[in-house]
């Protein structure tokens, strides 16, 4: 198995984990293991971070914080993004698969 679709599973596994335990009525769990509203929620994430590490990197142009801390923040948008690749293109590798089978 390819890291891509680990990295996959892993981000689907911690949405699902996340929808479950943020809601106590059946209806409300329901809800939040929408695919759309899980992606929905992941690009938020991923924006939420690409402006943390851009605040980060001025920040740090003007002195006013460490470099690890720069470092730290854009690492973890790069690995936001890339667990959001990954569930893409899992995505649409199984949508060309359910193209291919016969009818």
């Amino acid at each position: 198995m390819s890291f891509e679709a680990l990295q996959a599973m892993k981000a689907y596994g911690q949405a699902v984990n996340t929808a479950k335990v943020g809601g106590a009525g059946g209806d409300e769990n329901a809800a939040k293991l929408d695919f759309g509203s899980m992606v929905k929620d992941a690009m938020q994430g991923v924006v939420a971070d690409t402006a943390s590490a851009e605040k980060m990197t001025v920040a740090a142009a003007t002195g006013k914080v460490d470099l690890i801390d720069v470092v730290s923040a854009v690492n973890e948008a790069e690995m936001t993004l890339e667990t959001v690749v990954a569930v893409r293109d899992q995505v649409i590798r199984a949508y060309q698969d359910i193209l291919r089978m016969p009818i």
